[in-house]
């Protein structure tokens, strides 16, 4: 048996919230639309992933995802364009990444991160 694909669901009514979030703010399209069940993501080939930890790295607390970006500073002023407030950085970790935190509008903890 091979894992092919890993997908987070989020439980919410307000799906315009996660359409400003994920697709106008992070750039993901929309994959799938059943009006009540949306897909966001990316034709970009990732890793399969699931983390675990008993601290997000620095004190900080896990965050519920971890977004990996091309251009952290784009996503940065996206993010203060669209007034959501940063709860941790941006800062290099001495792990290799610069990160920051920022809540979703579900309040999830999300990692928005790019390697160095």
């Amino acid at each position: 048996m091979k894992v092919k694909r890993i997908v987070a669901n989020t439980d919410t009514p307000a799906l315009d919230q996660a359409a400003a979030f994920y697709q106008d703010i992070l750039g993901l399209d929309l994959l799938m639309d059943h009006g009540w069940f949306r897909t966001y993501g990316s034709d970009e080939r990732m890793m399969v992933q699931v983390n675990f930890g008993s601290q997000g790295g620095s004190g900080t607390p896990v965050p519920a995802l971890s977004i990996e970006v091309d251009d952290l500073d784009a996503a940065l002023t996206r993010f203060e364009k669209a007034d959501i407030p940063v709860e941790y950085g941006p800062v290099s970790e001495e792990w290799g990444v610069r990160r920051f935190y920022v809540r979703d509008p579900f309040g999830k903890l999300i990692n928005i991160l790019q390697h160095e």
